[in-house]
């Protein structure tokens, strides 16, 4: 059976981040939301999709076909929910479809929206969905622990050199992880090392945080929990409640919390974010589907970062900012809470960042990456987004 992840209107609420890829392709915890229900289901997965992603992330039908929901996150019972579904019913919760079972033909014809095409079984448990940006950091905690638990069960951690300190036994290191006189306290969450990952010298990390593959914490870096480091990233300065996608720098002192940076991003050094507002009232952020600002009913919000987006040295980001799709932010004083898809600029003064400039930084850092290229796809992808996001860049 082929295991679809489907995405439904949540892929709307999500941008920017959603603008380059599906739903479930969206990190959190340690893995993608896809990449967990493949360990769950032992199986792999492909993507039902916008049109223009397709090049990258194909769909792939066979006979029987299992349609999942991109945007929920799986957890014991919502699979064995999943198990006792037959081929002529679908599992809901209210009108969200969580799954259904679908043959060749009928997949083909298959609405994420058209709940009422199916047989409902109502499913009423509890379960994570990620529908706001926001969602990512307010549940990475949980969702590394349940990705801990998954990923470590009935293994045993590498040892790492005596010179490092160690708070709590929730603890792994995968094989060619590194770490040399660094504390790491997990008594208040699982901290989890991969493959060829390595934490430098003097820093100390509080659980629950997670370094994915072939990334660096450098010297006398501060880690709060609920932080996780994706693949091929540098992380520097003091970081709190935050995700980073993969490809991705924040390789210098300056704060970032309660935020999230997809890939191929790069903060400037000495660049921060509040995530507080100094009335400590609720936060609110752009929402594309609405556009207009939104109530997170959060106090604590910082910043939200879309692939290929960098700024300058010494930026400062509000309260609930979001960024883009491929923006270079520079200067000084604080840029607006908004600042569009491919924008060149800060708070003085903001222009359109062309296609030709982009592309251009885009060759020279994916050059600097083994086995990455920017690609056709990569590209096609990219004037997509920036003809959908032509209407926000009202300068």
């Amino acid at each position: 059976m082929a295991i679809i992840l489907f995405d439904d209107n949540a892929y709307q609420t999500l941008f920017p981040l959603t603008y380059t890829r599906p739903v479930a392709d969206l990190r959190i915890g340690i893995v993608t939301i896809a990449q967990k229900w493949a360990t769950h289901l032992k199986q792999g997965y492909s993507f039902y999709t916008r049109d223009y992603l397709q090049a990258k992330f194909p769909l792939k039908l066979e006979n029987s076909n299992l349609f999942i929901n991109g945007s929920v996150c799986p957890d014991d019972e919502l699979i064995e929910a999943i198990y006792k579904l037959d081929g002529s019913s679908a599992l809901v919760k209210d009108d969200l479809l969580i799954a259904v079972k679908l043959n060749e033909s009928d997949g083909k014809e298959f609405d994420p929206l058209n709940t009422g095409a199916y047989k409902p079984v109502n499913y009423t448990g509890d379960f994570i969905r990620i529908k706001y940006p926001e969602d990512i950091f307010k549940n990475n905690a949980v969702e590394i622990s349940k990705d801990f638990k998954l990923i470590t069960k009935g293994r045993t951690s590498a040892r790492l050199s005596s010179t490092n300190v160690f708070i709590g036994d929730d603890f792994f290191a995968e094989e060619g992880a590194e770490a040399e006189c660094s504390s790491f306290n997990s008594k208040s969450g699982p901290i989890y090392l991969a493959n060829d990952s390595s934490v430098w010298e003097g820093s100390h990390i509080r659980g629950s945080f997670a370094l994915c593959n072939h990334s660096q914490v450098k010297m006398g870096t501060k880690i709060y929990g609920g932080t996780t480091i994706g693949p091929y990233c540098r992380v520097g300065g003091e970081v709190n409640n935050a995700v980073l996608w993969g490809y991705s720098a924040k390789g210098h002192e300056g704060y970032l919390g309660n935020s999230v940076l997809g890939e191929w991003c790069n903060i400037g050094a000495d660049s921060n974010n509040s995530n507080l507002k100094n009335n400590y009232s609720e936060v609110k952020l752009w929402d594309y589907a609405t556009q207009h600002f939104r109530k997170t009913g959060l106090q604590f919000c910082g910043l939200i970062m879309a692939d290929h987006s960098k700024c300058g040295i010494n930026t400062m980001f509000n309260t609930g900012t979001v960024v883009g799709v491929s923006a270079n932010i520079f200067g000084a004083g604080y840029p607006h809470n908004f600042i569009p898809d491919f924008s060149w600029g800060g708070a003085h003064h903001i222009e359109v960042y062309s296609l030709k400039k982009a592309f251009e930084t885009n060759e020279r850092v994916f050059e600097r990456r083994e086995n990455r290229d920017f690609n056709e796809i990569e590209r096609t992808i990219l004037e997509k987004v920036f003809e959908l996001t032509k209407p926000y860049r009202v300068f």
